[in-house]
């Protein structure tokens, strides 16, 4: 019937007579590595000596959807500080996917500050000068609360 069979359960002396007796042209059976190294070799050179090869193959089942280049992509974006959110975007590619992509890297946690390092280093140095925090608030446009929190924890 067949000249080349895939199998996914162990080689016995039992189903290589069940298969030769279905297939008599058989060539070539394939099997995944693990099982072609749990196969005896007995049984190999038994069936070497039939005309049928044993081959081990390397991956059957559905295809990747996302290669190499992708997954560095998505990993290079992750370096250069964009989130999974934007990276979704600009591949067009899921946001699950993106954190499946993204492997064993971490992510940086928790929220990004509302103002920059320039504006924190202002209001400090303007309170260091004597400036009300009131005043601070007024000409920086920053709420008088997220004044003395700057000036509390930086």
């Amino acid at each position: 019937m067949a000249e080349k069979v895939h199998l996914n359960q162990p080689l016995t002396s039992r189903r290589i007579i069940e298969i030769l007796e279905k297939n008599p042209d058989l060539k070539k059976i394939t099997c995944p590595i693990s099982l072609y190294h749990r196969t005896s070799k007995r049984y190999l050179e038994a069936l070497e000596e039939l005309g049928v090869e044993v081959e081990p193959v390397k991956r059957i089942g559905r295809p990747r959807k996302y290669t190499e280049n992708d997954v560095k992509m998505v990993q290079n974006l992750l370096r250069e500080g964009k989130t999974p959110k934007q990276i979704s975007g600009i591949t067009n590619i899921p946001l699950k996917t993106v954190y499946y992509l993204k492997g064993d890297m971490k992510l940086k946690r928790g929220k990004k500050r509302k103002y920059d390092k320039n504006t924190r280093l202002r209001v400090r140095e303007m309170a260091r000068k004597g400036v009300p925090a009131r005043k601070i608030s007024e000409e920086l446009g920053i709420p008088l609360r997220t004044v003395y929190y700057i000036l509390k924890n930086g």
